[in-house]
């Protein structure tokens, strides 16, 4: 196992690199940040949870805060299945049973 490697070739460096000193804008405009906070006032469970999948900050999972007949349950939803919300812990939480959802602010 002692065999002797090849040396490797490494070119020397002479000059002073100053990579990333100078930044180009291809755009004059301004980007408006985007408030991510989906407005769920005035609307049924359905609604809400519809809005909630549906928006644009919705990729994967989303973090909520359930208000049910007995609890509030804070939950990372997945997805919908027929009359049932999917959670990542892999619970099924009837629709039927759900007084208010709330989408958590992210800190």
């Amino acid at each position: 196992m002692n065999k002797k490697l090849p040396k490797v070739f490494a070119n020397r460096i002479e000059k002073e690199i100053q990579n990333n000193d100078r930044v180009y804008v291809a755009s004059k405009d301004v980007v408006e940040k985007q408030d991510p906070t989906i407005q769920l006032q005035g609307m049924n469970i359905n609604q809400k949870i519809k809005a909630i999948l549906n928006s644009k900050n919705y990729i994967y999972k989303a973090e909520v805060d359930i208000k049910t007949n007995n609890e509030i349950i804070t939950k990372k939803i997945i997805g919908k299945s027929g009359n049932q919300l999917i959670t990542m812990d892999n619970e099924l939480i009837p629709i039927d049973t759900i007084i208010d959802i709330q989408l958590k602010t992210p800190r």
